[in-house]
């Protein structure tokens, strides 16, 4: 019995040191296939991009008439609603025209019988039954009496206050019966015209400078007349339906701010666009043919504010790149350098990576690269 019991123990023994010895063997596999991390990439791909800015401006209408009377009376009528729109020529308020025509009939007699004794004269004159100098002087008093009479009549169509543009007015001014006079500096009413209306943008001169530099050295494309135009987002967030266009920009830096004015144009048929509303307009700078553009789940930042991307090399170690970012856009951000096409960037894992640490690679799970990409492409 006793050598049964010690068979036993020596045969437990052997089993228990063969799998120690099995494990110790598989330990370094285990290590090496721990030591591998399972990250998501992104491949980097160069695309042909739209750049465009986002920037502040304010609503001013195209024309601004302040209406005012040109002859002196008595306001007989206001012949127009406020807030309505006018067209250019249409009768806004009557000036009692009494005086006026009484001026025009007398101004037609007087240059009737200065034209009939000139025409007498003419015939005098050759039969000398007069002098010269007395055709002369029937001559200059039908001149006279011709330049009162279109005065006369100027003024006679003056009573009638007249729209100068199209557009909308605003509120009347004076009321009926009140005495208005010619060059007061009250205006009666004003009209303003709001189709098309105008945006007026404001861009630091800083922008514009790297704009025009980035044309010049071929970076940026111009977009034909054709394809460029400016869209606008309302202060309550909506979109505005209509796209506009770019006119000029001003030719001054203003020194307050060191930034430009901007001006575009666009078409308000319906009204919805009022002077002095505040708006966000995207202008279209230019077109980048090859833009790298990477998702914002790949860029890390330092304590100071640099960025970097970790990038898998062709052996599947990583390091860690520092990038140059131009600008934000959509989910995406435009690389200027640090990367380029074809390459690998962790977007997925970045806990715990180190650098010439060995990774298995696969396409990342956290992007959603159609919402992503078409944002930037906007």
């Amino acid at each position: 019995m006793a050598n049964t019991g010690t068979r036993h123990y020596q045969l437990a023994a052997t089993l228990i040191a063969a799998l120690t010895l099995g494990a110790c063997g598989n330990e370094p596999a285990q290590h090496a296939a721990a030591r591998e991390k399972v990250v998501g990439t992104y491949t980097i791909q160069e695309q042909s991009l739209v750049l465009t800015s986002k920037l502040p401006g304010r609503t001013v209408a195209s024309q601004i008439s302040e209406v005012r009377p040109q002859v002196s009376g008595i306001l007989q009528k206001r012949l127009f609603e406020e807030g309505a729109a006018v067209t250019a020529g249409q009768i806004l308020y009557q000036i009692d025209a009494a005086p006026y025509k009484a001026a025009l009939a007398r101004a037609e007699a007087n240059f009737d019988a200065a034209r009939n004794q000139w025409q007498r004269f003419q015939n005098l004159i050759k039969s000398n039954a007069i002098s010269q100098q007395q055709l002369d002087d029937a001559e200059a008093a039908w001149k006279s009496a011709r330049a009162e009479l279109d005065s006369a009549k100027i003024n006679m169509a003056y009573t009638e206050v007249r729209a100068p543009i199209n557009g909308k007015t605003g509120r009347s001014l004076v009321t009926q019966g009140a005495l208005v006079t010619n060059g007061q500096t009250n205006a009666l009413t004003t009209v303003t015209q709001l189709d098309p209306i105008y945006i007026d943008i404001s861009q630091p001169i800083s922008k514009v400078l790297q704009w025009r530099k980035e044309l010049n050295e071929g970076r940026l494309k111009r977009i034909s007349p054709q394809q460029a135009s400016v869209s606008l987002t309302l202060e309550d967030g909506s979109t505005y339906p209509l796209a506009g266009s770019l006119k000029f920009s001003e030719v001054q830096v203003q020194q307050s701010t060191g930034s430009v004015t901007l001006r575009a144009e666009f078409p308000n048929p319906d009204g919805a666009l009022l002077p002095g509303m505040f708006v966000h307009a995207k202008l279209q700078e230019g077109e980048r043919n090859n833009a790298t553009l990477l998702p914002q789940e790949a860029i890390l930042r330092d304590p100071s504010g640099h960025a970097s991307v970790w990038v898998v090399k062709d052996d599947n170690t990583i390091e860690r790149r520092a990038i140059s970012i131009e600008r934000m856009i959509g989910n995406t951000v435009l690389v200027e350098e640090g990367v380029q096409a074809g390459e690998a960037v962790i977007t997925e894992g970045l806990r715990g990576l180190r650098p010439g640490l060995q990774v298995s690679p696969r396409p990342a799970q956290n992007l959603d690269m159609t919402t992503s990409f078409a944002l930037a492409s906007q």
